[in-house]
């Protein structure tokens, strides 16, 4: 048996993949990827492969980037890990200074964690309980959030209770919260119905008038800018996350802006609030953040949330949140080096989307393709089996895998 073969076999045998049907994975020809460079990556047999998804939007700068290495290697020399809890490490704290530097709107504030699930539950956590202890009386009513149908936020209860993808969610909807939901912008498909030139300024409309309606109950407002990402690369029209930011202001409710996908140069800029005009009070941000090195997330925060925390130990107003590996000295000391890079990068963005926006146009003129949608580096593209009807193609057919199969005997 060759190495390959028996890694394959022990995969088989003893793993439980995410987001895997494992009834048919075998058959799938899944890669065993044993080394990775630049953009490539390796398998057991020494095939390459282009990591045409940056392994999930997070090898934002390739794989085995000289600096990241580097920086995680210096400081392997000093310290892995140190708790977090009532302590404080070196990079972690550097890292925290240096994303409050360039967030958006007022943001003073962060908590880490380690993942986008993580993340939006700290977000939704603070935003909860921020209202429960304000100590005006009415404010304790703001125990509601507003999500967008089609919504992703991770996988943790909390965030599946923000979500609204039938596939992914519908089974837990027992365990879970329940929300207030807007309509998603969806204007490919429109849920109200309606078409293209109409759906948008609809859907907004539709939005204000439902958090108008919950004002006084609503906590928070949650959205994902710009893009709806697990849900097909739903594209927002391009006042769409600043007017529901509007209403929330409105309603007195809080913003909360899932940038997990999106955020760390994947719109085009740092952050997609900056180029859409938002200033929440809460962002949320993983993946590229360590540029595909270690798990490590961010909440970012006002101060005027921070403050309703405050309080003498006796009073029980702490943010009784965290978890063991809380600003890990290796993932923010990779941070720091992939905010170095996104520093030198940023600027030379703009050739590249203009490239990237023409190609993906090239793409719109092909027999199955339904709809390109494209936000920034973020792409979709639609394959439907009737152009004129908008028909998608059966589940069972499973069009997405047996493309990506076909991909990867390319070598993508």
């Amino acid at each position: 048996m060759t190495d390959a073969a028996r890694l394959h076999a022990l995969d088989r045998a003893h793993v439980w993949h995410p987001f895997t049907p494992h009834a048919v994975y075998a058959d799938e020809h899944p890669l065993m990827v044993v080394a990775a460079e630049g953009h490539w990556l390796i398998d057991a047999e020494g095939r390459r492969y282009l990591d045409g998804v940056a392994s999930l939007w997070c090898s934002a700068f390739g794989h085995r980037h000289p600096r990241i290495d580097r920086a995680i290697i210096d400081q392997l020399g000093r310290v892995a890990h140190a708790t977090f809890l009532g302590n404080a490490s070196a990079p972690a704290v550097e890292l925290a200074a240096r994303l409050v530097a360039v967030a958006p709107g007022a943001l003073t504030r962060v908590f880490f964690s380690d993942n986008g699930s993580t993340a939006t539950e700290v977000a939704l956590k603070i935003a909860y309980q921020y209202w429960q202890q304000t100590r005006r009386p009415a404010d304790a009513r703001r125990t509601r959030f507003v999500t967008l149908g089609e919504a992703y936020h991770g996988d943790t209860i909390g965030a599946v209770s923000m979500g609204g993808i039938e596939l992914f969610h519908e089974v837990y909807r027992p365990l879970v919260f329940d929300t207030i939901r807007l309509p998603s912008p969806h204007c490919y498909r429109c849920p109200l119905q309606l078409e293209r030139a109409s759906c948008g300024e609809a859907c907004i409309a539709a939005a204000e008038r439902i958090i108008a309606e919950h004002g006084d109950e609503i906590a928070a407002v949650v959205i994902e800018p710009g893009v709806q990402g697990a849900a097909g690369m739903i594209t927002q029209p391009a006042d769409y996350a600043r007017r529901v930011q509007d209403a929330a202001r409105r309603a007195g409710a809080l913003v909360i802006c899932d940038e997990v996908a999106v955020g760390w140069g994947r719109s085009g800029v740092r952050f997609a609030s900056d180029l859409l005009g938002l200033t929440p009070d809460l962002l949320c941000l993983a993946k590229g953040l360590t540029g595909g090195y270690l798990p490590l997330a961010a909440t970012l925060a006002t101060e005027r949330l921070f403050e309703g925390f405050l309080g003498r130990p006796e009073e029980g107003r702490t943010f009784f949140h965290g978890h063991t590996y809380t600003g890990n000295a290796l993932g923010a000391a990779a941070a720091l080096a992939s905010a170095d890079l996104l520093d030198e990068l940023l600027p030379t963005l703009r050739v590249t989307l203009e490239h990237f926006a023409a190609r993906a146009e090239q793409l719109r003129d092909l027999a199955p393709v339904g709809d390109v949608r494209r936000f920034g580096l973020a792409l979709g593209v639609e394959i439907v089996a009737d152009r004129r009807t908008r028909a998608p193609h059966p589940a069972a057919k499973r069009i997405g895998m047996r493309i990506a199969t076909a991909c990867k005997r390319r070598g993508v």
